[in-house]
């Protein structure tokens, strides 16, 4: 029974045709099913502009719900929260919150992860630690936590980057900290804590349900499934690079034959069998298959699609099958992206600023479409829905009608 209102208090905070958290309606890099399908080709003068909103500093990607966008940034010693409307671009609210994080590597102070909205709230997780729960309606702010003050966490190499996760009454992060408060619980009403559990760090990978009552949390060191009711670890094994300067950064994802898990530093793809009780337990292991640097792939049809490869020395968009790893084809090499799936049909979002529109066909690299929609050298997720891509740069949020 517990499990069953955990699904559904799960599920019901999703929209027809919304992106309403960090990888979308299911947190796995898929649009929802009503969407329309992609084109085979853009117009000769490009996707129509809808908008463009001015941002200031940050990595963290829109979200879209219920006919607005809800976007994260900082500007000077301040993090913003707007609310946007969806078809104009239009602010409709904004609040402003001080912080004083500082990057350790001096690179953008802004916050890193998408905000998620749900039950009638956003829920923003700043580069500072600091979780904020919102009015969506009006922006105003219900309550805050700061995790990295009550909880003793590091700010690990590029601030924290865990995207909130609701479940029914309780939003999830992973927070990092010593002393048995590596994954932690609040109360969506006022932000206390439920509960705090796991020994380990923080990783840039955000947490996803495998099962009702399962929780996937990928943390710095260890593979790790939990009870979400009371934070009870089921299982956990190790999974790192093995060298100190690195990070995992893309989010498990499910497949046909298990769960799909990458990364670079030589830790490279592997598949893992998720038991309904939590258990663990490796299939297949490949070093040079697709070695996920910081972007979440995607399943379709037997086959997981993402980029491969260091950003510093750029990437190639790659097809590995899930049966046993086969790298099926890859793409020209580009410096990163983002790649989510809509019908049968690949959006691409690269580093260079340009969207892709690809088929997810394991029979070739099948480039439908190609367009400049961004400035270079970003690597924020994008949101999609209504047919609209919604992608940031460093300067401004841009909404982009991909379906006519």
């Amino acid at each position: 029974m517990r499990a069953l209102i955990i699904l559904f208090a799960f599920t019901s905070c999703l929209f027809a045709a919304d992106w309403p958290q960090f990888l979308g309606p299911t947190r796995s890099n898929v649009a929802a099913a009503d969407e329309k399908a992609l084109p085979d080709s853009f117009p000769s003068t490009g996707p129509e502009l809808l908008w463009e909103k001015p941002l200031g500093d940050g990595y963290a990607g829109p979200s879209v719900a219920q006919g607005k966008v809800v976007v994260f940034h900082r500007e000077a010693s301040k993090v913003k929260l707007e609310m946007l409307e969806a078809s104009t671009g239009k602010v409709l609210w904004s609040n402003e919150q001080p912080t004083d994080y500082r990057d350790s590597f001096g690179m953008d102070e802004g916050p890193r992860a998408t905000p998620t909205v749900s039950g009638g709230k956003v829920f923003a997780h700043g580069a500072d630690g600091v979780l904020y729960a919102l009015d969506l309606k009006s922006g105003k702010k219900l309550w805050q936590v700061d995790t990295a003050k009550e909880f003793g966490s590091e700010q690990g190499f590029f601030g924290r980057a865990c995207a909130p996760l609701v479940l029914g009454d309780s939003v999830v992060l992973t927070p990092g900290g010593p002393g048995g408060k590596a994954v932690a619980a609040f109360s969506t009403e006022d932000g206390s804590l439920k509960w705090a559990v796991a020994d380990d760090e923080a990783s840039y990978a955000s947490p996803v349900m495998a099962f009702d009552d399962v929780l996937v949390c990928w943390l710095r060191n260890h593979l790790t499934t939990l009870n979400p009711m009371n934070g009870k670890v089921l299982s956990r094994e190790f999974l790192r690079p093995e060298i100190e300067a690195s990070v995992s950064a893309a989010t498990p994802i499910k497949t046909d034959r298990g769960w799909f898990i990458s990364a670079e530093y030589d830790v490279g793809a592997s598949l893992w069998d998720i038991g309904a009780d939590g258990s663990l337990h490796k299939t297949w292991d490949s070093a040079g298959t697709l070695n996920c640097h910081y972007a979440t792939p995607v399943y379709f049809d037997g086959h997981v699609y993402g980029f491969d490869g260091r950003q510093e020395s750029g990437m190639t968009l790659r097809c590995v099958s899930t049966d046993k790893g086969e790298v099926k084809w890859e793409s020209q090499r580009v410096r990163g992206g983002t790649v989510m799936l809509v019908k049968d049909k690949l959006l691409v979002m690269t580093e260079d600023g340009e969207a892709w529109i690809v088929r997810a066909s394991a029979d070739k690299f099948d480039q439908l479409a190609t367009a400049q929609v961004t400035r270079a050298g970003h690597r924020s997720y994008p949101a999609y829905a209504d047919g609209v891509l919604y992608a940031r740069d460093g300067q401004k949020l841009v909404a982009v009608r991909i379906v006519p």
